[in-house]
C-alpha cells in the first residue's frame, strides 16, 4: 500500500492513543498492541508529552520503539502502520 492510500484511509481514523505528562515510555506497550490488531493507528501527543521537542521528533522516537513506520505527522497527531 502506498503512502497516499494510508493517508487517505488514516484521515477518518479515530485517534486512539494519547501520549501525556508520563511520555512515550507509558504508551509503547499500549501501541505495540494495537499495531498488532490494526495496521493503522492515530496517536494525539498532548502539551504535556512535547514538553520543549517537537511532535515530529516525538512520533519518530516512538515509530523506531515499536518497530512501526510513521506515515505521516499533522499538528499535534501522529499516524503509525505496521
Amino acid at each position: 500500500m502506498d503512502q497516499q492510500e494510508l493517508k487517505r484511509r488514516a484521515h477518518d481514523l479515530d485517534v486512539t492513543v494519547w501520549v501525556g505528562k508520563s511520555g512515550i515510555d507509558a504508551v509503547v506497550d499500549e501501541l505495540d498492541d494495537q499495531l498488532a490488531n490494526e495496521d493503522l493507528v492515530k496517536v494525539k501527543f498532548l502539551r504535556a508529552a512535547r514538553a520543549g521537542s517537537s511532535t515530529d521528533e516525538k512520533a519518530a522516537d516512538l515509530a523506531d520503539r515499536v518497530d512501526a513506520e510513521l506515515i505521516e505527522t499533522r499538528g499535534h497527531t501522529a499516524v503509525f502502520y505496521r
